[in-house]
């Protein structure tokens, strides 16, 4: 169905509405595909858009293209908005090193290279050297570093690339002395790392694809093996298979002193089932110490025989136990760090030391314990903000983390753990002044009454009279939380006067699991609620009207956003859903999306069927609402939440709004979900987006 939207431009002293243009969406063809779901008929016009290979599908793609371009280039301020981004984004980028018997090795990226290139060095005061530049793997930046991990000798380096964001993985192993690549190649391997023994790693890999269903064919059998270094795929041995469970995936640690195997067993994005043997290449089966799939449990390290785990079990706010591999019957498993009201979110063995870090509201502390589980003493931070890091091994006298917050860069710092003792080693210099802006915490009140915490960021001194453009962020889902951390896209949007607004919503991780599951299967609605209610209390307080109110979010929070939209587009001048999970009813039935299950529930039970039918966004757009400006987005390479559930949204969304506000998709080629992205892609999509924004809601940034 062709449709023309008008638009109009108005160049005023406040800002500039859009340009009256005739917009011509592509006539995207209904087919006939009609579902019986428990007697229930549910039409699926749009089903050949799931193939995202087609010529068919290709040239929509194409066409639909033509006209997001089209819109974007017009806006008047795009061009300057993309060089002040490019601006505030080229400064030098450092990753916290790590160790690997005497060589240092960590990411560094001069401001504007499309990929992080990895350095050594065996002297931390000295200059590194170049070790392995992914730029050079590719013309466009399209191939990037997924996966780094040195031999425990420091004799090899195995590192992983992937494609165009795809997922999909291959391996390569580099002598670290020589520099130079070894003939290995492995490949069809998906979220598996590689865990070094003596000449060679182990990994998990799936059977090669049938042709043409590489990015949307169900990962089905996935399989253990080791592979020695210097020799042909083919001859890798097979370590662990289950033909019986072929949705089972399966990933294997072999710990720092090398002396024992660790299994895990995964059935989705949430518990799992763990193992161990002695190390080797012995045919002796694995002892499943959990085979239940009800908790989490993620070995950090061992000493001689004490494995120390980090499990949710009879804990929704995490513990850590210690588990005698000599007597590991559950029953004899000791509490090291109990539980507590923080949600124990991190733990590492180093130096000696249990390294806990905490959750707290949505951000990080951090304490330091002896291995008995004696409190030790606290890491203190700059402010309030996310930590990662505190990476080593049991001998090491020093450990790297790094801190960041809405207003503090990233720096990076060097921590003596026994003199518990921080000293700044490498700082972020970004043409930003975080003393500029201010950061606040609120606790607003859901539908139902629930306390949800949210982080306000703005501009020091701003009036609080609903002109400032708002952008409100959130997620809700799998047990991830979004902290407190520093984004240049962020800065530039706040330098304009803008307002940043991140929802610690339910289905996330703020609170633990209890707080995970209050949003899941038949509480899914409860993080869209959650999400209301923020952009509600934020136009309430004066922080914007719904004419300056934008959402965005990605993957789950692109169904977050979805959904939103369909149930209050009164509440939104520009939405973007990016990467969203859009199809409720098939989400199960590409690549790896039976693992979201366990958040989601399925269309194959009669009661989620009915649950999931109701905010769907695919089949909730109305043709009776005023929906906001819509910019879905997507890439051509994303085999995780394929690249159809946004075609399928914007058909519905273009063939039912009769309104006059865009609603276009922006997609990306030879990008997939978001990993691995170069700078000069991200750029432009960044770009984009907050072009999109600030053009639907009448505001002209400064530049």
């Amino acid at each position: 169905m062709k449709k023309v939207l008008f638009l109009t431009l108005i160049i005023a002293a406040m800002g500039c509405t859009p340009k009256k243009q005739a917009l011509i969406y592509p006539e995207t063809v209904k087919g006939e595909t009609v579902d019986n779901y428990f007697g229930t008929d549910v039409p699926d016009p749009y089903r050949w858009l799931e193939d995202d290979r087609s010529a068919e599908t290709e040239a929509w793609v194409v066409e639909q293209n033509k006209v997001t371009f089209d819109y974007l280039n017009q806006i008047p301020f795009r061009s300057a908005l993309q060089e002040r981004l490019t601006e505030i984004w080229n400064y030098p980028k450092m990753g916290a090193p790590f160790k690997e018997q005497d060589i240092y090795f960590y990411g560094y990226n001069t401001g504007l290279q499309n990929q992080s290139v990895i350095y050594m060095k065996n002297d931390l005061d000295a200059e590194g050297e170049i070790f392995l530049d992914p730029n050079l793997l590719s013309e466009d930046g399209t191939v990037a570093l997924n996966s780094f991990s040195i031999s425990n000798d420091a004799k090899y380096a195995g590192y992983g690339i992937s494609r165009a964001g795809s997922d999909w993985k291959e391996f390569f192993i580099k002598d670290i002395a020589t520099g130079e690549d070894l003939e290995d190649h492995l490949k069809w391997i998906k979220f598996s790392g590689m865990s070094w023994y003596g000449d060679g790693f182990y990994y998990s890999r799936y059977d090669e694809p049938i042709e043409g269903d590489e990015l949307t064919g169900a990962n089905t059998n996935e399989k253990v093996f080791y592979h020695a270094a210097g020799t042909d795929q083919a001859e890798d041995k097979l370590i662990y298979k289950d033909p019986e469970n072929p949705e089972r995936g399966f990933g294997i640690n072999v710990t720092d002193d090398e002396k024992y195997l660790v299994i895990f067993a995964t059935e989705s994005t949430s518990g799992n089932a763990f193992g161990f043997k002695k190390a080797g290449m012995n045919n002796k089966p694995f002892t499943w110490l959990i085979d239940s799939y009800d908790n989490n449990y993620s070995p950090i390290g061992n000493k001689e025989n004490i494995m120390y785990v980090l499990t949710n079990q009879d804990a929704p706010k995490y513990k850590l136990v210690a588990i005698d591999l000599n007597n590991p019957a559950l029953e004899n498993w000791t509490d090291i760090i109990p539980e507590s009201e923080k949600v124990l979110e991190g733990c590492s063995l180093v130096g000696g030391h249990l390294i806990a870090t905490y959750m707290k509201d949505a951000y990080n502390v951090t304490d330091v314990f002896a291995l008995d589980g004696t409190y030790k003493h606290s890491v203190e931070f700059p402010g309030i903000g996310s930590v990662g890091g505190f990476g080593g091994k049991m001998k090491d006298e020093i450990t790297f983390y790094t801190f960041t917050s809405f207003n503090y860069p990233p720096v990076i710092f060097k921590y003596n753990i026994a003199e518990d003792k921080s000293e700044v080693f490498y700082t972020s210099e970004v043409d930003f002044n975080g003393d500029d802006f201010v950061t606040k915490q609120v606790f607003f009140e859901s539908k139902d009454g629930t306390k949800v915490p949210m982080f306000i960021v703005h501009k020091q001194g701003i009036v609080l009279d609903g002109t400032n453009p708002t952008q409100l962020y959130g997620y809700g889902g799998f047990n991830i939380t979004y902290k407190p951390r520093f984004s240049v896209v962020n800065a530039v949007w706040m330098e304009q006067g803008g307002v940043y607004a991140l929802a610690g919503i339910r289905g996330g991780g703020e609170y633990g699991e209890e707080w995970h599951k209050a949003g899941t299967i038949l509480n899914k609605q409860n993080v869209f609620d959650d999400f209301i209610a923020a952009s509600e209390y934020l136009i309430a307080e004066n922080y914007a009207t719904p004419e300056r109110m934008s959402i965005i979010g990605g993957s789950n929070g692109g169904l977050l956003v979805g959904a939103v939209t369909n149930q209050r587009p009164d509440l939104y001048a520009a939405v973007i859903p990016a990467v969203g999970v859009m199809d409720m009813l098939r989400y199960h039935e590409f690549t790896i999306g039976r693992y979201w299950a366990t958040d989601y529930g399925t269309s194959a039970d009669s009661t989620q069927f009915e649950y999931l039918y109701k905010y769907s966004p695919v089949h909730n757009v109305s043709a009776d609402k005023d929906y906001p400006a819509v910019m879905v987005t997507t890439a051509d390479h994303d085999d995780r939440v394929v690249p159809a559930h946004s075609f399928k949204y914007i058909a519905e969304l273009q063939d039912k709004y009769k309104g006059d506000n865009p609603v276009i998709i922006r997609i990306e080629t030879d990008a997939g979900h978001g990993g691995g992205k170069p700078t000069e892609k991200i750029i432009a999509e960044k770009t984009d987006e907050l072009a999109f924004f600030w053009y639907n809601m009448n505001f002209k940034p400064k530049f």
